[in-house]
């Protein structure tokens, strides 16, 4: 602080440029994990990476029937949603203290602030409304 009680200007953007450089690296991390998801004990398996991209499925035959199509659709549909639900746990891990930084900072609308609006909560989309399984990004999926 300057006296008067003002922000350094030039500290605040020193510090806005670090936290950038780690949200960037946060983000390129979440890119390259990878979780699981499975349903039916295992038979069905989703891998995603921590940015939602489905990655792989594997089905174990013994869950193929031509007859009952719907259980192995239900089972990959679990599968899929398990590993979704596991990549938004692991994104809220890993960008947890960002979020809680801008919150400090006042946040603001469409990001968690006290402005986000009667709407906002874990699934807000970018201005208080619903969002999709991965914090409101646009483009992904819902739940």
């Amino acid at each position: 602080m300057i006296p008067g009680g003002q922000p350094d200007m030039q500290q605040l953007l020193m510090q806005a440029q670090r936290m950038q450089e780690e949200l960037l690296a946060a983000q390129e991390e979440l890119a390259q994990a990878q979780v699981v998801g499975s349903a039916g004990g295992g038979l069905v398996t989703a891998s995603i990476t921590g940015a939602g991209e489905l990655i792989g499925l594997t089905i174990d035959p013994k869950v193929v029937d031509p007859e009952d199509t719907e259980t192995l659709a239900d089972l990959v549909l679990a599968a899929v949603r398990d590993a979704n639900r596991a990549a938004a746990e692991l994104q809220q891990k890993s960008m947890g203290a960002f979020t809680q930084a801008l919150g400090g900072l006042g946040g603001g609308p469409g990001l968690g602030g006290p402005d986000a609006g009667p709407d906002a909560g874990p699934d807000a989309g970018p201005h208080g409304g619903p969002g999709g399984a991965l914090g409101g990004a646009p483009g992904l999926p819902g739940r």
